[in-house]
């Protein structure tokens, strides 16, 4: 009996059918059919809850779970109820959007200069500096809240609680993303291309500039998608930082709303700030696009989640 190496033959010629191949006989086997439900129950059960309250946003009764038709009622038209024409939560929605721009301008260029710091500067201080920024991730929210509160209240600062003490903490908290982000590209990138850029006649901070920077671009994107995106959703910091009703966010117009008589407006708030989220991550996608075809790089959609 004969058996034909065609197929074999074919495999080794086209590295691609090979790994097609491979590939099914691996998805085939146990381990990875579980591996792939657990991942659809976990996705199941992250974003179906989402898409129910986004659903009951277009609600056109009061109900926030019987369903009586689509409507926009919640989002323009209703003249009092409605996020378009309720005062406070238009003022939630446009102080949580500053409050994330502000936060994001200063946080990830703060955090790039310190990120470039810490890897170019040697000795105690610089480690100190570096524990510091590693230990935001260890510490509570709430402890770094509370001790903000009581540094702005007992202290003599030069400003009080507020827009500008809301915007301080949420750079105290926040500034360790981007450097931890930048640092870590940094290690792949290596010191070459500068001393390279030097060599060439290019001063410390042009090389830097003309250099480094332009390989830095994608974890200085990724910094400030990640940093927009949280200060979007943040309650803890921002609330014990807040003065009066004109430093209230859409989360703690929400969490105050919800324990009395909640609308579908809430829903409706709560939905327009995922898709200004969902903005700012198609736009930091478009720019990473654009990124990889001036560089040459793979600009797909996994290679940009693969940053994050």
């Amino acid at each position: 009996m004969t058996i034909s190496a065609a197929p074999v033959d074919m495999a080794m010629r086209d590295p691609e059918l090979g790994r097609s191949r491979r590939w099914r006989r691996q998805s085939s086997t146990p381990k990875a059919r579980g591996l792939a439900t657990v991942t659809v129950i976990y996705l199941l059960w992250s974003l179906v809850p989402v898409a129910i309250a986004v659903l009951f946003s277009f609600n056109a009764g009061r109900s926030r779970s019987v369903w009586q038709g689509f409507s926009l009622r919640w989002y323009t038209w209703d003249p009092v109820g409605s996020v378009a024409n309720d005062p406070s939560l238009r003022s939630a929605l446009t102080h949580t959007l500053l409050l994330a721009v502000v936060a994001t301008l200063i946080t990830v260029p703060l955090g790039v200069t310190l990120a470039l710091a810490l890897d170019r500067w040697r000795g105690r201080i610089p480690s100190g500096a570096n524990f510091a920024v590693l230990m935001s991730f260890v510490i509570p929210e709430i402890a770094l809240a509370i001790g903000l509160l009581f540094m702005i209240t007992l202290l003599a600062t030069p400003f009080t609680l507020g827009t500008t003490a809301q915007v301080i903490g949420l750079i105290t908290f926040q500034l360790s993303y981007p450097v931890v982000i930048v640092r870590a590209r940094m290690l792949t990138i290596g010191k070459q291309y500068e001393e390279a850029a030097r060599d060439l006649g290019a001063t410390a901070l042009g090389a830097v500039r003309r250099a480094l920077l332009p390989m830095l671009y994608p974890a200085i994107l990724v910094s400030a998608i990640l940093v927009f995106a949280d200060v979007l959703d943040n309650f803890v910091l921002v609330r014990y930082l807040s003065s009066d009703a004109s430093t209230e966010t859409t989360s703690m117009r929400i969490y105050s709303a919800a324990r009395a008589a909640p609308t579908p407006a809430l829903n409706a708030l709560a939905t327009l700030v995922l898709i200004a989220s969902l903005t700012v991550v198609l736009l930091g996608w478009l720019a990473y696009r654009r990124w990889g075809k001036s560089e040459g790089e793979e600009s797909s959609l996994g290679a940009f989640a693969g940053n994050f």
